[in-house]
């Protein structure tokens, strides 16, 4: 996949090698996103805009630490074939602010839960969803924690698992 990021708001780091590791475990643990067709814009940000896209999207007015925007089905995304032009799998954009209070709420390293929340949020835009059922939050969070793991992160839900 190939991956749009812009870094608005955020301190300096290494954002764009953090999102294409994520990607790349993301798609080992979700096939249907190992497609090369695919692309995916990731905009790093502050509260206020994630805030402002929050409300005018999803009508909640408070910041998130990470909003997905798919743009494909997920039938569209499994029936995608590997070869044509690119295809717009959707956005991402991750609020700094949130995502700093949350980490040291956890008491870990903004760089893994930054990792969580991109990979969260790139199996949204995958299709998957945790609101739907509790089964449906079971399979995304295994998801998740395998994909974490294989980057060398702790399991985000510790001993709910």
């Amino acid at each position: 996949m190939d991956l749009d990021i812009d870094l608005e708001d955020w301190p300096n780091g290494s954002w764009e090698d953090l999102a294409e590791r994520c990607s790349m475990s993301a798609a080992k643990q979700a096939p249907e996103l190992a497609n090369e067709r695919l692309t995916a814009s990731l905009l790093f940000t502050s509260d206020a805009e994630v805030h402002t896209l929050n409300r005018e999207w999803r009508q909640r007015d408070k910041p998130t630490n990470v909003l997905s925007f798919p743009m494909l089905e997920r039938e569209e995304l499994i029936g995608l074939d590997q070869n044509g032009p690119p295809v717009m799998l959707g956005d991402l954009a991750m609020a700094y602010e949130t995502c700093a209070r949350e980490a040291a709420e956890k008491g870990i390293a903004l760089e893994n839960h930054a990792a969580h929340l991109i990979i969260h949020g790139l199996l949204h835009l995958a299709g998957h969803d945790h609101e739907i059922s509790p089964e449906d939050a079971d399979a995304m969070e295994a998801l998740e924690i395998a994909a974490l793991a294989s980057m060398g992160i702790a399991d985000p839900y510790g001993d709910r698992h």
